[in-house]
């Protein structure tokens, strides 16, 4: 199979049936290439997927003739070639060292694949030098570091690292641990001339192979030209000045690499991909290695999978195509040197790496070439001499992995793996707590800010995919805490700023937490690493670790009681590399967490704790590296800081009107760009700046999260705490942003619109002033020193006003209002309608509410004048306020279509109406009052049309019951004050009497109407308690028009028709009531005179016997008032036998008030009436009776018998017995009465 063929330019990716070749990222697997390479029984499982190439399409290498000698250089020799890349200076593509940070080149590159995807991500030279460990007596030094479940290894050349150290004088404990523990002897070991002798003349052959005839074509001098820009233009600054810029980048702009985050992202993510130059390390190599420290400058970048170990692999091993071998590798070997093992792993594995199916080998003798010879790669293990065991160079690879995946287990630590020349021992040390140990500064390694970026840079990829997939936030905040922690902020405060803000951003303030993320805080695994289980449990692991070791041969890796000084200072030993080739020796028992459930509190306020801690701490980064710390004064964070409002003069800052103005300024979007530096020095579009917007803006909406929160746990007083830390954070934000988005307009108007609602309670519930007030006034720690970073950048004065606690309820309702009436301004513009109609809303009620609160001011003025001659200026002005409220608020409720709190509003101004009637109302000292005025007549009018104007607003009843129900109550309860006050207090001066008791007939009859007697409710008994009253108040009505009418004989008939009519349906709906016998009581009495009155006008004896009968028969009735009476005082004199409490021995005496409603007054009044009445009439029909020419019956004989008996009674009656006992012989004799008349009614109609 190929490697790489096709058609395509120098530096871009290829594009082949056989072979994928992509930018560098982790998606796209089509067209990816398996081979499998058998050896004997078993079969090893090796993929190869080309990610990135930098190289042309293969070419056809040149067959040399036979005694071609390679000494004598070609003529384009150590030129710049495109085929070879930077192979041609080089033995098969590899350095005379690895780069020191090859890995992170590679990682930046493919970010999508790190942390998660790949195992490992190294140089393939690297790859093989681990995987011959157990055939070489080489030694072994690789730097190890661990990013999720990736692992990155570089090559950790310890000379270089001691020769650099003697003079920057970095590194010297290390260089002191290794004289003293590893190697104390160490010199700098030179190339042999043998060494260097092999590298000319393979580099010779390579180019020889490019042009066979050796007259090698140089390189276009455009060509170089370019490239040498390019070099420049990118090393021009020292080690490590950028991260992002790659060799490919530099050669192929048209190649899409991974892609840079916008400066402008929502987390910030471009704000790390410089590192200013005053932020370099300490140099580790020379200038030259320096240029290319994190750089992919791989040739070609491949997705290796042997067995199942994914690998991201950087090659730059020439391939050559062409012919019937489209894709082989060239090697060159002295033909008077046999090839070795460990030859044979290495040409074995870089074809497995790149996918070549063919190796070519070129032997020579002296530099003289002598013949060729074509290998396949499975047949290169069972070369002679060389032959190996391909599984057991898989089960190395597994040993490997696992033995650094269970040791390397803490993510920003630098591992460093040795194994001295000659050694069998390999050795794992934590080269970071060596380094804390020796007190050296997190600068000493070189490796720290590789690795904190590298993890800031896998975080930020994952926030790109966290709004899809939620399961990466544990990953993530443990990457973000470890880059925090290998950092010094005076260092890198933009990266330790911005990994501050990412992890606020995890915390979602905008929506309820998931079911599955109510974890606590600690259960989102260990800061340092990916355990399964938490440090606790991980201490366990390493006694159960310890066990399994006293149990082990004394071979046994993992061993981390050394009998050596040596070992005592390793993570991890293996004692003999030849543990490496048993199947399965080490097995990962540090097993790895791909990616753990975020830790989220159900709890929003812990939540938002959380969000503001993290924001604090990103502040105190952005504020240490702003330079102009001298300009500001000196202040403590727990102390408040004196502050004036600008441009403002004392007197108008104590106006109200002032502050609303400031307000609303406040409020509009800005226009202007800001050029100026800020308060604190800032420079606009500096990182800081834009760090700062990022963070102003997470604190506001954080400290609005807390306010709602506090607002629905009716806590008022700590919500407007929070919501003015919210308006202060907005404000810094204001004053350090040119220009503000319409979705932070948005937001703002919600602050204003929460802080409204806030303003608002506090008014509804003056009551609990002192703890709001308690309440508001604490403050933690956190708050102070987040506040203080405000101050920094802004006075945070534009919104005192609108979140300040004040004593007043009508201020806080005018406060309330301003601000709703600021976030609807804000909203206009942005035509959101959602919000609109909810601000909308808000202002119609403040309104609705602000009109009550004026009404009610006006009807407690009239309660308290003793008085009433005229309307005082002051409730004119108070009806006013009101009115204009209830005004705007309808207007509110019209705009949005609100047609049920339009109704509300009606009705309320309907009542307001009513108020001022009866402020209109004239009473003398004496308190009585004069006729009905016509301005009560007025307002009462205008109350009922507000009323029907509600009712039609609603339109039915259904569209809102309980509003309905409110409506028509009020509508029947102002006809029927009309009616009753026509009727009480008629204007006799001004009207007649006729037109008077037309009006009253008129008004009583509507409020009847809209007496609901058929729905049951609630208000039902009132509804029939006012039915009856109007029944009760008519047939009064035309009672006295009766008695007093004169002459027209046809309008009596009338009015008695009338009288007759409203009195039996007024008994009968207090007879329904069961609690009205007063009432009852009284109508059916004032029916008894009506009957004697019309009695008195007849003079036939028979007809008086009627009516006498008749009287008598509605008289009976009140023995059903009497009932309930004699109940209700049985019920008191129940209460007054009881044993009374201690406390209430000294309480007035309660039989004297009235009792549930029962007016004993009005009883002994009633009864005074009654005794007289009935006595009047049995006296009348006994005479009658008696005094009848025609012979009785003995059915009359029985009556009159009965009529004289109870009359005997009622005459013997004690007129001073207690009121209990004379209700009880009422009963009793209009009992006996009952059954005489019921006969009589059933003799009559028969």
């Amino acid at each position: 199979m190929s490697a790489s063929a096709g058609n395509g330019e120098p530096g871009s990716p290829l594009d082949n049936a056989k072979e994928e070749i992509s930018g560098p990222t982790c998606t796209g697997d089509n067209n990816k290439h398996e081979s499998a390479v058998c050896t004997g029984n078993t079969e090893i499982k090796s993929r190869a997927v080309v990610k990135y190439s930098a190289a042309p399409p293969p070419t056809s290498y040149a067959l040399l003739q036979e005694k071609t000698d390679l000494k004598l250089p070609p003529a384009n020799w150590l030129r710049e070639n495109p085929q070879l890349g930077s192979a041609g200076t080089t033995v098969l593509g590899s350095s005379s060292k690895s780069k020191p940070f090859s890995s992170f080149g590679m990682a930046y590159d493919f970010i999508d694949c790190i942390g998660d995807d790949v195992d490992v991500v190294s140089d393939s030279e690297n790859i093989k030098k681990l995987l011959k460990i157990p055939y070489s007596k080489s030694h072994v030094s690789m730097a190890v570091h661990r990013v999720g479940r990736t692992l990155l290894l570089d090559e950790l050349d310890i000379q270089e690292l001691f020769m650099s150290s003697s003079q920057t004088g970095d590194w010297t404990w290390l260089k002191e641990f290794y004289q003293r523990l590893v190697d104390q002897k160490w010199q700098r070991k030179k190339k042999s001339k043998e060494h260097w002798y092999q590298k000319a003349i393979l580099s010779k052959f390579l180019y020889y192979s490019i042009n066979g005839d050796g007259a090698a074509e140089p390189v276009p001098d455009n060509l170089n030209e370019g490239e040498e820009d390019n070099e420049t233009e990118e090393f021009s600054s020292s080690w490590p000045t950028t991260f992002t810029s790659t060799s490919c980048e530099a050669e192929e702009p048209d190649t899409p690499k991974q892609e840079s985050v916008p400066m402008d992202s929502k987390f910030a993510l471009g704000q790390v991909t410089s590192v200013p130059k005053e932020q370099n390390l300490p140099m580790l190599f020379n200038e030259g290695e320096n240029s290319q420290g994190l750089r992919n400058d791989f040739v070609r970048n491949i997705m290796w999978t042997f067995e199942d170990i994914h690998m991201l692999v950087g090659s730059n091993m020439p391939i050559f195509g062409g012919g019937r071998y489209p894709a082989v590798s060239l090697r060159l070997r002295d033909n008077n040197k046999p090839i070795n093992i460990l030859t044979g792993i290495d040409y074995w594995l870089d074809n497995l790496m790149c996918n070549v199916p063919e190796l070519v080998m070129c032997f020579h003798v002296n530099g003289i070439v002598q013949k060729y010879e074509m290998i396949k790669t499975e047949e290169i293990p069972h070369l002679e001499n060389s032959t190996f065991s391909t599984r057991v160079v898989k089960d190395i690879a597994q040993n490997i992995l696992s033995f650094l995946k269970s040791n390397c287990t803490k993510e920003g630590h630098t591992y460093w793996l040795f194994k001295a020349s000659g050694s069998d021992i390999v050795k794992l040390y934590d080269l970071t707590t060596l380094c804390e140990e020796a007190e050296e500064e997190k600068c000493q390694n070189p490796f720290t800010l590789p690795v904190a970026v590298l993890l800031y840079r896998v975080a930020s990829n994952l926030m790109l995919k966290v709004r899809q997939n939620r399961k990466h936030y544990g990953t993530i905040r443990t990457l973000l805490l470890n880059c925090v922690k290998l950092l010094d902020e005076e260092r890198h405060p933009q990266i330790i700023a911005s990994a501050h803000y990412m992890l606020s951003e995890l915390f979602q303030l905008d929506e309820p937490p998931q079911e599955d993320g109510g974890e606590s805080l600690q259960a989102g695994g260990s800061e340092d690493s990916y355990s399964d289980e938490d440090r606790e449990e991980d201490e366990e692991e390493e006694e159960e670790r310890a066990e399994l070791l006293e149990n082990s041969d004394e071979n046994s890796s993992y061993s981390s009681r050394s009998r050596s000084q040596d070992d005592s200072k390793a993570v991890a030993v293996i004692r003999s590399v030849g543990e490496l080739s048993v199947p399965e020796k080490y097995k990962s028992t540090h097993q790895i967490r791909p990616s753990g459930p975020f830790p989220v509190s159900q709890d929003k306020e812990e939540r938002c704790r959380h969000v503001l801690s993290y924001v604090l701490k990103g502040l105190k980064a952005v504020d240490s590296s702003i330079k102009k710390e001298s300009d500001l004064p000196a202040a403590d964070p727990n102390t408040p800081i004196p502050l004036k409002y600008e441009d403002r003069s004392a007197a108008e800052a104590c106006t109200a009107e002032t502050g609303i103005s400031l307000l609303l300024e406040r409020a509009g979007p800005l226009h202007a760009n800001q050029k100026h530096p800020t308060r604190s020095g800032m420079i606009p579009g500096s990182w800081q700046h834009r760090m700062k917007l990022q963070l102003f803006l997470k604190a506001s909406k954080a400290y609005y999260v807390l306010s709602d929160a506090a607002t629905n746990l009716l806590k008022y007083g700590r919500a407007l705490r929070y919501i003015k830390l919210s308006l202060q954070s907005y404000d810094a934000y204001c004053s350090v942003s040119g220009t503000l988005h319409p979705q932070v307009l948005q937001f703002h108007s919600q602050c204003l619109a929460l802080c409204g609602d806030i303003q608002l309670m506090l008014a509804q519930n003056a009551n609990n002033r002192a703890a709001y007030q308690e309440e508001y006034s604490y403050q933690t720690k956190e708050d102070q020193e987040i506040l203080h970073s405000l101050h920094r950048e802004s006075s945070c004065q534009a919104f005192s006003m609108a979140t300040d606690l004040a004593m007043d309820p009508e201020y806080q309702l005018f406060i309330s209002s301003k601000c709703y009436e600021a976030a609807y301004d804000l909203l206009v513009s942005d035509h959101d309608s959602d919000q609109l109609g909810q601000v909308l809303k808000r202002l119609g009620n403040i309104r609705n509410e602000m009109g009550v609160y004026y009404m009610n001011q006006a009807a407690a003025m009239q309660t308290e004048k003793e008085v009433k001659t005229s309307v005082s200026v002051a409730e004119q002005e108070m009806w006013k306020k009101s009115f204009a409220f209830f005004e705007k608020g309808m207007k509110d409720f019209e705009a949005i279509g609100d047609r049920t709190n339009t109704a509300l509003l009606l009705c309320n101004t309907g009542r307001l109406m009513r108020i001022c009637a009866q402020a209109h109302c004239a009473v003398s000292a004496d308190q009585s009052r004069g006729e009905f005025s016509p301005e009560e007549a007025l307002y009462y009018n205008k109350a009922i049309d507000y009323y029907l104007q509600a009712m039609k607003s609603l339109g039915i009843r259904e569209s809102h019951p309980a509003v309905w129900d409110s409506v028509n109550w009020e509508l029947s309860t102002t006809y029927f004050t009309l009616a009753t006050l026509l009727q009480d207090y008629a204007p006799l001066s001004r009207k007649a009497q006729e037109q008077i008791e037309r009006e009253v007939t008129e008004a009583m009859m509507k409020s009847l109407r809209y007496c609901d007697l058929q729905t049951e409710s609630a208000r039902q008994p009132l509804y029939q308690y006012r039915a009856a009253t109007i029944h009760h108040r008519l047939a009064s009505m035309y009672h006295s028009c009766f008695r007093n009418q004169v002459g027209d004989e046809h309008l009596r008939k009338q009015h008695r028709s009338l009288a007759e009519l409203h009195y039996s349906k007024a008994i009968r709906l207090f007879l329904s009531l069961k609690d009205a016998p007063c009432e009852l009581l009284r109508t059916l009495l004032e029916r008894v005179a009506f009957a004697e009155f019309t009695m008195a006008g007849q003079s036939s004896s028979t007809a008086k016997l009627k009516s006498l009968t008749g009287a008598i028969e509605i008289m009976t009735e009140t023995r059903f008032a009497f009932q309930m009476i004699h109940k209700e005082l049985l019920e008191e004199e129940m209460k007054v036998n009881e044993p009374r409490p201690a406390e209430s021995a000294d309480s007035p005496d309660i039989a004297g008030g009235p009792v549930h409603g029962l007016n004993i007054q009005e009883v002994m009044k009633l009864i005074g009436v009654f005794e007289p009445s009935f006595s009047f009439l049995l006296l009348q029909v006994i005479k009658l009776m008696t005094t009848m020419k025609r012979k009785p019956s003995n059915k009359d004989e029985d009556l009159l018998k009965t009529y004289k008996n109870v009359y005997s009674k009622l005459l013997r009656a004690e007129k001073n017995a207690p009121l209990l006992s004379r209700v009880s012989l009422h009963m009793e004799l209009l009992q006996q009465l009952t059954p005489q008349t019921q006969s009589d009614d059933t003799k009559a109609q028969s």
